[in-house]
């Protein structure tokens, strides 16, 4: 079985563009009207699907064909959601409750609207596994296209901060490093390159553990020399976390990042840290041949 390379054809990210204020950074939403046409539609969806719902068509638009897959990640899921619906429990009693809140809550929210929007019927998949749900939705996305089940794949991942949670994270010393952040943020992969064509995913790695710096570096200089990129150049999350903050897929939005800031030829690693869980996402610019 050949194993196809992995291409990076269009990205789109809803993140912050101002300052953080009290130790918070909000997304900068667009116009949803562009996105979601339906006025109905938008006034039931939350905040959160409304982001990762706009950020994922932004990335399908001027594609000539569908992807063949539809795969999403968060990690921590629709939270205003959540946190409406178990307050009605409690304020009602448990009685005469709205589905409404309980039904976009569902992590996989986000992925089903994108396919209903976009009139797609093929695998649609989320993953929540906390500050690897990115890494892996990716992972997912890569082998879809390496084994030839797909041509082309749409991957995402988005989070939201509501003030319960920001407080909750607060008091566990969750933004002691960085302030807390949000955002979307949207891929295109496929399996040939073409004109548009962005970059290469080269290799995906995650670590779980409590690892000192130099054992970081270190796993890190193993990860590139496996990969014939000891020289790529470094993407860290202290450099693209004092834009959009902290939060658990917030990995996405170093990827698109580095998207945007390829100039010259060579690999690119993104290196990532959430508590004890560290990944790392390798890619290289791509050029005309």
């Amino acid at each position: 079985m050949s194993i196809h390379p992995v291409y990076i054809q269009s990205l789109a990210s809803i993140y912050p563009q101002d300052e953080a204020v009290d130790g918070r950074f909000s997304a900068c939403e667009p116009d949803y009207k562009e996105w979601i046409k339906d006025a109905g539609l938008r006034r039931r969806m939350s905040r959160i699907v409304k982001m990762g719902v706009a950020a994922g068509l932004q990335c399908l638009q001027n594609i000539p064909a569908k992807p063949d897959a539809i795969i999403t990640a968060t990690g921590l899921g629709c939270l205003a959601d959540t946190g409406k619906f178990l307050q009605s429990i409690g304020s009602q009693n448990e009685e005469l409750l709205s589905p409404t809140p309980f039904i976009q809550s569902t992590f996989n929210t986000i992925g089903a609207q994108i396919a209903l929007l976009s009139g797609n019927k093929t695998y649609n998949n989320t993953y929540v596994h906390r500050a690897f749900s990115f890494e892996s939705a990716l992972l997912d996305g890569m082998m879809q296209l390496q084994t030839g089940d797909a041509e082309s794949v749409l991957v995402g991942a988005v989070d939201e901060l509501t003030p319960m949670v920001y407080q909750i994270l607060e008091r566990m010393g969750t933004w002691r490093k960085f302030p807390a952040g949000e955002g979307a943020s949207f891929f295109l992969l496929s399996n040939k390159k073409t004109a548009q064509t962005v970059a290469r995913i080269v290799a995906v790695d995650m670590q779980s553990g409590n690892f000192s710096q130099d054992q970081l570096a270190l796993k890190r200089l193993n990860f590139l020399q496996e990969n014939d990129a000891a020289d790529a150049r470094i993407v860290s999350d202290e450099t693209f976390k004092l834009i959009c903050g902290e939060y658990q897929t917030a990995s996405s939005f170093g990827l698109w990042y580095a998207c945007t800031q390829l100039s010259d030829k060579g690999f690119v690693l993104i290196n990532n840290s959430f508590l004890n869980n560290h990944t790392a996402v390798l890619i290289e610019k791509f050029t005309e041949e």
